[in-house]
C-alpha cells in the first residue's frame, strides 16, 4: 500500500501515525482475522483427525465468540488502569500464545480455554486499536486511516483461507503452529509502532448516555444496539459454519470450502470503504437498511441455489457486511449520541457488546440446534429471519421516533 506523504505528520511525538495505523491495522489482523476467523476453515479438518466430535468441534468455535464478548466489555476498563498501548501489545501476545497452544489437544477443556482466551484477546484488540491509533491522524485523514485498520479483519480471513490448506498438507499441528508464528511475527512489528502515549479511555457506563440526550434520541439508540445484535446473530451462519457446510454438508472438501472462506475475506476487505462510500451517497439510515437486506438476500441465496456462483457470492457478499455493517452502526451512533467523546465512546461501547453478545448468542444456540438435527439449513433460515427482524424493528423504530 502506498501513502501520500504529509509533512505535517513528521512534526508529531512517537512513530510516524501511518506506521500506527498500520500497527493497528496488525492487531486486527492478528485478534480477529487470525485468532477468530482461522477456526472456521479448520473446523472440518479438526473433525477428521478425530480430535473432536463435529459438535464439539462448533461448540470451540462458539466459545471463542464468548470470549469476544468479554473482550469487549472487558476492554476499555483495562485500559483505564493500563496504557491502552501496553493492553494491546499484551493482548496480541495471548492471541499469538493461543494458536500455538491449540496444536496440542489435551483435551476438549484444554481447547476450549485456548479458543476462549484468543476471543477475549480479539475482543480487546477490536475495541482498542483504532481509538489508540486515529488520534494521532489528522481528522480529514481519519476516515481512511481507519478504513486501514479494519481491513486487517478481511486481510486475515484471506491469509487463514490461503495459508491452512497449505499448512494442513504438513499436518493440522503444523498448520496451528504456523498460524501462531505469522501471529508472533506481526506482534514483534507492531510493538514499537504504538504510540508512546495516548488519551485515557473511560470504562463505558449506560449513564453517561443519559445527560444530554432527547428520549426520542435514546430510544432510537437502543433500537440500533438491537439490530446490531440482530445483525451479528445473521452472521453467525456463515462465520462459524460456511466452511463445514461446503467441505462436509456438501461433500466438496476442505479445499472447497477454503476457496469459500477466501471469497469470504475478500469481500470483508472491500466491505468497509465500499459501506462507507454508499453510506455517503444515501445516508446511514438507508445504507443500514439497504444492508440489512442485501445480508438476508445472500445468506437466503445458498438455502436455494448450492452452484458454485451462488456459493462464492454469498459468501463475498455476507462477507463484506461482517467488517462492513460497523461504519454504518458507527454513524448511526454517533449521530444519535451525545457529542462529547466520552459519551461518544460510551456509546460505540456499548453498541460493540451488543454485537458480540448477539454473536455470542447465536453461536450456542445454533451450535446446539446443530448437534441435535445435524441441518445445515435451519442455521442459514435463522439468519435470514435475523436480518429480516432487525430490518422491521429498524423501520418500526424510525417510523416512532419521527412522529416525537
Amino acid at each position: 500500500m502506498t501513502l501520500r506523504h504529509d509533512t505535517t505528520l513528521d512534526t508529531m511525538a512517537g512513530p510516524h501515525p501511518w506506521r500506527a495505523t498500520l500497527a493497528g491495522a496488525a492487531a486486527v489482523f492478528v485478534g480477529i482475522g487470525l485468532a477468530r476467523f482461522a477456526y472456521t476453515p479448520l473446523i472440518p479438518a479438526v473433525i477428521d483427525a478425530g480430535w473432536f466430535e463435529p459438535a464439539a468441534a462448533v461448540y470451540l468455535g462458539a466459545a471463542n465468540l464468548a470470549g469476544y464478548l468479554i473482550g469487549a466489555l472487558l476492554a476499555s476498563r483495562l485500559a483505564s488502569r493500563w496504557p491502552a498501548v501496553n493492553v494491546l501489545r499484551a493482548m496480541m501476545l495471548v492471541a499469538s500464545v493461543a494458536m500455538l497452544a491449540c496444536a496440542t489437544p489435551v483435551s476438549f477443556v484444554w481447547f476450549f480455554a485456548w479458543r476462549l482466551a484468543a476471543g477475549i484477546a480479539g475482543g480487546a484488540l477490536m475495541v482498542l486499536a483504532a481509538p489508540t491509533v486515529l488520534p494521532l491522524v489528522p481528522m480529514a485523514r481519519r476516515g481512511f486511516a481507519g478504513g486501514v485498520i479494519f481491513t486487517g479483519v478481511g486481510l486475515g480471513i484471506a491469509a487463514s483461507g490461503s495459508l491452512v490448506p497449505l499448512l494442513l498438507t504438513q499436518g493440522i499441528e503444523a498448520a496451528w503452529i504456523g498460524l501462531g508464528v505469522l501471529c508472533l511475527a506481526l506482534t514483534a512489528l507492531a510493538w514499537t509502532q504504538w504510540p508512546s502515549s495516548t488519551p485515557s479511555i473511560a470504562p463505558a457506563t449506560p449513564a453517561a448516555l443519559s445527560r444530554g440526550t432527547t428520549s426520542r434520541a435514546r430510544r432510537a439508540l437502543r433500537g440500533v444496539y438491537v439490530t446490531y445484535g440482530l445483525n451479528a446473530v445473521g452472521l453467525v451462519p456463515h462465520m462459524v459454519f460456511l466452511v463445514d457446510f461446503v467441505a462436509r454438508g456438501l461433500d466438496r472438501g476442505i479445499a472447497a470450502g477454503a476457496l469459500c472462506w477466501i471469497a469470504f475475506g475478500i469481500g470483508a476487505i472491500l466491505g468497509p470503504t465500499a459501506a462507507g462510500a454508499v453510506a455517503d451517497r444515501i445516508g446511514f439510515v438507508r445504507a443500514l437498511r439497504l444492508a440489512f437486506i442485501i445480508q438476508a438476500a445472500a445468506t437466503g441465496l445458498i438455502l436455494i441455489d448450492q452452484s458454485w456462483p451462488a456459493l462464492l457470492a454469498s459468501s463475498a457478499i455476507v462477507g463484506a457486511f461482517v467488517p462492513g455493517v460497523v461504519p454504518l452502526v458507527l454513524g448511526r451512533v454517533r449521530a444519535l449520541a451525545p457529542p462529547e467523546p466520552k459519551q461518544q465512546r460510551a456509546a460505540w461501547s456499548l453498541g460493540t457488546a451488543a454485537f458480540a453478545l448477539g454473536q455470542a448468542a447465536a453461536a450456542y444456540a445454533l451450535s446446539w440446534v446443530f448437534a441435535q438435527t445435524g441441518d445445515y439449513t435451519l442455521l442459514f433460515a435463522a439468519g435470514v429471519v435475523a436480518f429480516v427482524v432487525a430490518l422491521v424493528i429498524d423501520l418500526l423504530v424510525g417510523r416512532d421516533t419521527e412522529r416525537e
